[in-house]
């Protein structure tokens, strides 16, 4: 091969590299955590662990559920009948997901709310597991499984947000 050749490879691949590098997809997936940023606004810090890690972290019961998508059996969860004033986290990151005053009795036997804290606390998708055709809740910082949201909840949403207490941390208000 000529030497002009072999600049000109060379020279091309430090462009590839470098334009692959500015656009972030030069770098390997992080595991643990990774913050992302927008005009200059920091947003959500993504949380990414393996399976064995949250193993570590979670009961085999929460891990079941937030991980293996799996549901609680019904009337059995900490929260479906609790009452307190106070922010419902996500058990596996931390995540603030619900506010105790968007907290009602659906008579479900599971926590049910009618609003998220904020539009960007959680992910949905469809689930057609088991026949059914529902709408899957998720964390978005970890993607934890929630629960699931119905359009059948009160005013002024409409929306059910049907989730696994086992899925929750509560953090009571400070008075």
């Amino acid at each position: 091969m000529s030497i002009v050749f072999r600049v000109v490879v060379a020279l091309t691949l430090i462009l590839v590299m470098l334009f692959l590098f500015a656009c972030g997809n030069a770098s390997p997936p992080n595991r643990g955590t990774s913050s992302i940023e927008q005009e200059g606004e920091e947003m959500l810090v993504k949380v990414i662990k393996s399976d064995e890690e949250w193993r570590q972290i979670l009961t085999p019961e929460q891990f079941e559920v937030t991980r293996m998508k799996g549901t609680e059996r019904v009337f059995t969860g900490k929260y479906y009948d609790f009452h307190e004033e106070g922010i419902y986290k996500c058990v596996c990151c931390g995540n603030e997901l619900f506010s105790s005053e968007a907290k009602f009795d659906s008579g479900t036997g599971w926590p049910s709310f009618f609003t998220p804290v904020s539009d960007k606390s959680l992910e949905t998708e469809i689930d057609n597991s088991y026949g059914m055709v529902r709408t899957e809740v998720m964390c978005c910082r970890c993607g934890a499984h929630l629960g699931h949201v119905f359009e059948d909840g009160p005013p002024p949403t409409g929306l059910r947000y049907c989730i696994n207490s086992i899925a929750l941390d509560f953090a009571g208000s400070k008075e």
